[in-house]
């Protein structure tokens, strides 16, 4: 991370009382004890407590808190619930953790127009609380979702088991209010499909709280399906498994969602759940359809033709809602499941082609041997959204180091085959140095440029996603040879 600003940290008794006059009362924690607990997020290899959290309630609180960091050259990490597993919202120790927790209103509800209008402190499975009466869901799933919040997702683009059908956040999401880092309060997309201009609103979602902070969330609802089965799926091999998903996707079925748990992972998630998983399985497919109840019934036997043809040993269908939520509730435990087997676990994510699943999985086998470290893996097979969880005691010296030499490698085995560094956990600083396998360095610039563009003085999450951070000016040096500039006709900003 970028070394602290000495001039900052001796300022901070000034920079605390600037934040109490803005956000009074409760709002701002500056106590090394109260400090602590915001000082990780998910990613919980890598600390470092905040100069001052700061917690604002309204819009205004938080642009006035940002244009008094700009104004003071005070740097900023916003923050939502926590749950990012990419290192996304660790803090610095020179800057301020604007924390979005007590924003947690849901705004509005039109059922006609199908849309929710929230605050990014809202945890994503609120959103189908609050409409579920009414027959009604938010469709974007992640398995932190009781603990998430929507402001994350958007930061993220977060994703879900359902994601293969009903899309990441970017898919759901039609409009935000954004702060910029001058306090500025912008609008962007709103209750509509379609909004005109520049597709601001896509470019800010997932971009990892560089860019400004989301304050109000507009968001899709969806009806609920009439029906939804799901099926278990058992494979004496994870290739064929691998191999079951690819062929099913090319069959022109588009599952509700589509996940897969290799031996390790199902065990763990049974021992602590209890879903009624077949143990005497390689691999483990949850294939779940949704719709009509006829359309359901046919893709049911279509999957389990493709399955048999694949080698599946087994092969069951939920009779009942509470049966197919109960296949879920697994899934969705896989990662606690794993803290009952192993002191540690490096949870990461990057997506693959999904005909290269097979190959890939292999190949990750391989490199666990290589390292000596286990590996649990669950992912959205359907998508092609590894989520491995490399296996490993802090304790141990040297293991930390070894469990993330291991991830870099899967990680640059996912972009090799064709694939990209993440799926929905996002760069942050897990991936940060791993960019230039994936960009060139003119892709970079470019992408730093449309940093500039929202930053221009890199206060807003600094020492995130660039491995290595130029500033604007040197963004903006162009060659000049003989006295003559490359395209002279062109008017220069």
């Amino acid at each position: 991370m970028p070394e602290p600003d000495a001039g900052v940290l001796a300022r901070r008794r000034e920079i605390v009382a600037a934040m109490r006059a803005i956000v009074p009362g409760e709002g701002v924690i500056d106590h090394p004890d109260g400090l602590r607990a915001y000082e990780a997020d998910g990613l919980t290899a890598y600390r470092q407590p905040p100069l001052v959290v700061v917690l604002p309630e309204t819009t205004e609180q938080v642009a006035r808190v940002l244009a008094w960091c700009h104004a003071n050259r005070v740097k900023v990490v916003p923050r939502g619930a926590g749950t990012s597993l990419s290192g996304g919202a660790l803090p610095l120790a020179d800057g301020v953790l604007l924390g979005l927790s007590k924003l947690n209103r849901i705004l509005d509800i039109d059922y006609a127009d199908r849309i929710a209008v929230v605050q990014p402190g809202v945890t994503n499975l609120a959103i189908t609380r609050a409409v579920e009466e009414q027959g009604f869901y938010y469709a974007p799933d992640p398995s932190s979702q009781i603990a998430c919040s929507i402001g994350g997702n958007v930061a993220e683009n977060a994703g879900g088991v359902h994601c293969l059908k009903y899309g990441l956040t970017t898919n759901n999401v039609l409009g935000v209010e954004l702060v910029t880092i001058e306090g500025e309060v912008l609008r962007l997309g709103g209750r509509g499909l379609e909004s005109a201009g520049l597709d601001l609103l896509g470019l800010v979602v997932g971009s990892e709280g560089l860019l400004g902070v989301v304050t109000e969330v507009t968001v899709r609802i969806l009806p609920r399906p009439q029906t939804a089965r799901a099926l278990l799926i058992g494979f004496a091999e994870i290739e064929t498994a691998g191999q079951c998903v690819a062929e099913v996707i090319a069959a022109g079925i588009i599952p509700a969602g589509m996940e897969m748990m290799d031996r390790a992972a199902i065990h763990a998630a049974e021992a602590f759940v209890h879903a009624g998983y077949p143990l005497d399985v390689e691999a483990l497919l949850i294939v779940e359809l949704d719709g009509p109840e006829g359309e359901c019934a046919h893709l049911i036997g279509e999957i389990e033709a493709i399955a048999r043809s694949n080698g599946a040993v087994s092969i069951r269908a939920s009779a009942s809602d509470a049966e197919r939520a109960s296949f879920w509730a697994g899934r969705k435990a896989a990662f606690p499941a794993a803290g009952r087997i192993s002191p540690d676990y490096y949870c990461m994510d990057g997506t693959i082609p999904r005909r290269r699943l097979p190959d890939v999985l292999r190949r990750m086998g391989v490199l666990s041997e290589q390292y000596g470290l286990r590996v649990i893996n669950v992912f959205h097979a359907g998508d092609g959204n590894l989520h491995p969880m490399i296996l490993y005691d802090a304790n141990q010296p040297g293991e930390l180091e070894t469990a993330e030499a291991f991830g870099a490698d899967i990680l640059r085995l996912c972009v090799e085959v064709g694939g990209v560094l993440t799926g929905e956990h996002g760069v942050g600083v897990e991936k940060r140095d791993l960019m230039p396998v994936m960009f060139s360095p003119v892709d970079l610039a470019q992408q730093q440029r449309v940093k500039c563009a929202f930053d221009p003085e890199l206060l807003l999450n600094p020492g995130k996603m660039f491995p290595e951070l130029h500033r604007c000016a040197e963004l903006g040096r162009m060659h000049v040879h003989g006295g003559a500039v490359p395209f002279p006709e062109l008017p220069r900003f």
